[in-house]
């Protein structure tokens, strides 16, 4: 007959430490509040006075430290350092048991949760949750610990869902979500729908730099001209950086417009925003508040981006005749060469940058800075002679860019064709569904139809660009008009602030004639 002998238990269920033991089981605590707000933090503090009381009444464990994160959100271990440096001392052997409010309060994170809690059992190291009384190392610990972990993960994304809707609500009522604080020419309005009020001293900044920027100055260029007026950046710093000029001259904010939902949270577990293109739904508020520059100098500000986009050579303004001068040989830009840099006879003389380097050398010509002046000077005064007519011509070109009838037709057509490829597919999602088609067949229709409805999308696209190019050069040509009247009659002396503004560009021929043309496409030569 067999001999059964029961072996007593080494582990006490409450103390969780081994019988008859004298050692004292190393205790930590973790606190964490998700927000800043007052209520939060009083809940945040009553958290750390409870823990601390809570260890001290059993004489059986002994206090390690009180790990706490405050305004931090428990979807990712991302920047929550009090619960990393727990984590870590825990995996260095100096932690027994973790004790914490509840699952929600360790992580949101399933995967998080479940992970840590398997490598620190596997150190020796327990983890007790104090709402749900779920001891980590205890039989039905992880099972319980699973279902918990995915109703706090579950309970995250419904937070942040409430969030999103509550986010679109406010946008679609036009309420507009800013940094106000790095936010540069505008303050927090009293009304919160408006939002935004105009800083005056920062709005004289915005405006220096759609100034400049429409002169013919570079991004990069204004960045150094801020920097050497001591203009501290929107985040208060001392250096710009071109990203940060290039980001309001493109904000329509400053024409006092407001496009809402531009970025969005794609995982709420990570918080990571990223950009809109086209996932969510954005919504387009205008004359939603004050504006600081024009909507006409907002729209030539767009149009001179893409006009520098499209040169084959990139663009940079390091002094005035930057992007301006062209080899009429090949159509490099010239640049500045200092010539007997050594010697009483230095001068600084403009050159094809690229005169070298193609198999048959440009016969384009040297040019002084004099030379450049004196002829601009020539070709500004017999441009400017028949101010009337040439005012005359800038309108008739106005009235050709403002009807876009035609492309107007023709997006109409697009819009309606795309709407056919839908009902389209439709239909045929509906046979599916009643019919026993064949699916190889049936995604080859549908394969079909998704391309085709993509190649209008692309043209509507490109269609819209062309209607809104059209409307935003007719802008430009009126605002040129405007600037015209201002204008002298006659030109005396060289005005970089005429040349910036009036001339794309100016070729210089074989026979050291430049040719100059100037915004409005007319073409001037001067031998």
């Amino acid at each position: 007959m067999a001999n059964v002998r029961i072996i007593p238990s080494k582990i006490n269920p409450l103390t969780k430490l081994p019988n008859n033991s004298l050692h004292k089981r190393r205790v930590a605590a973790y606190a964490r509040v998700s927000t800043e707000q007052e209520e939060q933090a009083n809940s945040y503090e009553a958290q750390v006075d409870y823990y601390k009381s809570f260890i001290a009444n059993r004489p059986e464990w002994t206090l390690v430290d009180i790990y706490t994160d405050k305004g931090i959100s428990g979807t990712n271990l991302k920047h929550r350092d009090g619960f990393n440096k727990m984590i870590a001392d825990a995996r260095a052997g100096l932690i027994d048991l973790i004790v914490t409010k509840s699952v929600s309060r360790f992580a949101r994170n399933t995967l998080d949760t479940i992970s840590l809690t398997r490598e620190l059992k596997a150190k020796g190291v327990e983890i007790f949750f104090e709402e749900q009384n779920v001891y980590t190392f205890d039989s039905n610990g992880e099972l319980m610990l699973t279902i918990l972990a995915s109703m706090a993960q579950e309970e995250s994304r419904n937070i942040s869902e409430n969030v999103k809707w509550g986010k679109k609500k406010k946008a679609v009522d036009g309420y507009s979500q800013v940094g106000y604080s790095n936010f540069l020419g505008y303050d927090k309005h009293e009304n919160a729908k408006i939002g935004l009020k105009v800083n005056e001293e920062e709005a004289v900044i915005v405006r220096f730099i759609y100034r400049e920027f429409l002169k013919g100055k570079s991004v990069n260029t204004i960045c150094r001209m801020l920097e050497e007026k001591g203009i501290k950046t929107p985040g208060h710093k001392d250096h710009w950086r071109t990203t940060t000029v290039a980001s309001i001259l493109k904000n329509e904010k400053y024409k006092g417009d407001c496009e809402m939902q531009k970025t969005y949270v794609k995982n709420f577990l990570d918080h990571v925003s990223v950009k809109n293109n086209g996932e969510l739904e954005k919504i387009y508020v205008e004359d939603h508040h004050e504006p600081i520059v024009s909507k006409d100098h907002w729209l030539m500000a767009q149009l001179e981006f893409e006009r520098r986009g499209a040169l084959a050579q990139g663009y940079n303004s390091s002094n005035e005749f930057s992007c301006k001068l062209i080899c009429g040989d090949c159509g490099s830009y010239y640049g500045a060469k200092v010539l007997h840099s050594t010697d009483k006879y230095r001068s600084v003389k403009y050159r094809c940058n690229r005169k070298y380097n193609h198999e048959h050398v440009c016969q384009t010509p040297f040019v002084t800075e004099e030379e450049v002046k004196s002829k601009f000077i020539l070709a500004y005064n017999e441009f400017i002679g028949d101010r009337k007519q040439l005012i005359e011509d800038c309108k008739e070109m106005i009235q050709v860019l403002d009807n876009t009838a035609e492309l107007e037709d023709k997006l109409a057509a697009l819009n309606q064709k795309a709407e056919d490829i839908i009902v389209l597919v439709k239909n045929l999602i509906e046979q599916n569904s009643t019919e026993a088609l064949d699916q190889d067949e049936f995604q080859k229709k549908y394969d079909s139809y998704d391309l085709e409805h993509k190649k209008i999308i692309a043209e509507i696209e490109e269609v819209g660009h062309q209607i809104e190019k059209k409307k935003a050069q007719a802008k430009y040509l009126q605002a040129f008009i405007d600037d015209l009247n201002n204008r002298p009659n006659v030109l005396e002396a060289y005005d970089e602030d005429i040349w910036s503004y009036l001339i794309d560009k100016a070729i210089v021929n074989r026979d050291r004639s430049i040719t100059f043309q100037f915004r409005n496409g007319k073409e001037i030569k001067i031998f």
